[in-house]
């Protein structure tokens, strides 16, 4: 009788669970998204599939399902899931996590997950902590972070576990997460409906989110009729307690206005600019959302080609903030205007990306020893700082030294066009250049 009730009182749980939770996945074939990671043949299946002792790092934006995947590789394996959140734990937790994990070893022969939530918020001491563990095969270990673990993650760990990469969902994944979850026994189990509007909303108010879109849908489906209804836009509206942007009011899509918005200042039209902007503004966007667009473009699009353009655009984004609207509308065409007759250069979106791409694929190389920090007691012993050559001693104020790493001295971010003030920087530039690398 006490297993009776102890099996009604878990499914009596289950029901009351975040219905995010309720559509985890049980299975790597139910994972929406991430194919690049999940198909056959690659890294992360055949590791579950050898059911060998792991160590992972999962990296990606928020909602794009690490701690999904964590459960799945927990659950595909029958191993123990342990989870600790890096906010909140400590080097004691983490090692009576491992202390647990081996005694539950040793005992029963059965595994553990250990799943460390932002695990870029441990500090080398509980960093430190993993390591035995990882380098033993105590536990498979799973890290999960928004961060760049080439920067937030110490070496040792980082050189034990296979990285992986994950991508912001799609429009079209967020839309198969949320049919499955109406339908879903699981889930809604049928007893809501989602009209097609208010679908697009929810994809759209999600922005790549699973989980987001999930905790969306569970609110507007409490207000129909107890769980049981149709989801309007006016439901889904009422539910996330913001405004909806209605372009399907006028026959408009709210991506189709901003890039066409976007579009226009890139192609220097200025008129066509104000045109979407006051579509966008009578429609009832948040007018923050079109000062960072603002923003965004000033430097992914004009950049260098005229560098006053990102303080247009930071001070309209200011000035939006603190007075609102309607008078907002007037400080964001003065940087509409400014951006559609500035000069264009998509230069320094280039460098940064590129630069980027060369860290992601590990491309980093050492700091050469005379740029290091010599401050520390030590570090001179090291040989840190040593050679440094102070650039104000020097002749128009550079010296020819080394400060790129070794592997990346013969590589080239920065670009520069010939458009605008960029033709002067650009000019400047390339002295620069071959001054300091003799090219």
């Amino acid at each position: 009788m006490e297993s009776l009730f102890d099996s009604a009182a878990e499914e009596a749980h289950r029901g009351q669970e975040p219905l995010a939770v309720r559509m985890r996945p049980r299975g790597l074939d139910e994972v929406i998204g991430q194919r690049h990671l999940l198909g056959r043949g690659t890294p992360l299946r055949r590791l579950v599939e050898s059911d060998a002792p792991m160590s992972l790092f999962l990296w990606g934006p928020p909602g794009t399902g690490k701690t999904t995947l964590a459960y799945v590789v927990s659950g595909v394996t029958k191993r123990r899931f342990v989870e600790i959140s890096a906010v909140s734990a400590g080097v004691k937790d983490v090692r009576a996590a491992i202390d647990q994990a081996r005694r539950e070893l040793g005992m029963t022969g059965r595994q553990t997950v250990l799943f460390v939530d932002e695990v870029h918020r441990f500090n080398k001491a509980q960093q430190d902590a993993l390591l035995p563990a990882v380098e033993n095969r105590w536990v498979t270990f799973i890290g999960a972070t928004t961060e760049n673990p080439f920067f937030s993650v110490i070496s040792p760990l980082l050189s034990r576990s296979l990285l992986l990469t994950l991508e912001s969902l799609t429009e079209d994944d967020i839309r198969a997460v949320l049919e499955r979850a109406v339908a879903d026994p699981r889930g809604l189990g049928g007893r809501v409906t989602l009209r097609p509007d208010a679908l697009d909303q929810l994809v759209r108010l999600a922005g790549g989110d699973a989980r987001r879109s999930l905790t969306y849908l569970e609110a507007a489906a409490l207000l129909v009729d107890g769980g049981a209804g149709e989801v309007t836009v006016d439901v889904v509206e009422r539910a996330v307690d913001k405004a909806a942007v209605r372009y399907d009011r006028q026959g408009d899509q709210h991506y189709d206005v901003v890039s066409a918005f976007i579009k226009s200042m890139r192609g220097s039209d200025a008129d066509a600019a104000l045109h979407y902007l006051a579509r966008m503004v009578e429609a009832g966007e948040d007018p923050r959302f079109i000062a960072r667009r603002i923003v965004i473009f000033a430097s992914e699009d004009v950049g260098m080609a005229d560098p006053t353009c990102l303080q247009t655009a930071v001070a309209a984004a200011q000035a939006v903030d603190f007075i609102g609207l309607p008078e907002g509308r007037i400080n964001l065409a003065h940087a509409v205007i400014h951006c559609a007759l500035a000069p264009k250069s998509n230069a320094v979106v280039k460098a940064i990306g590129a630069a980027c791409d060369d860290v992601r694929r590990g491309r980093i190389g050492s700091v050469p020893a005379p740029l290091r920090d010599a401050h520390y007691p030590g570090a001179k012993k090291l040989g840190h700082g040593k050679g440094y050559q102070y650039p104000h001693d020097f002749e128009h104020g550079l010296v020819k030294q080394d400060y790129a790493p070794e592997e990346l001295r013969d590589r080239r971010y920065y670009e520069p066009t010939g458009h605008g003030a960029e033709a002067r920087y650009g000019e400047r530039w390339t002295k620069i250049r071959a001054f300091l690398r003799g090219e």
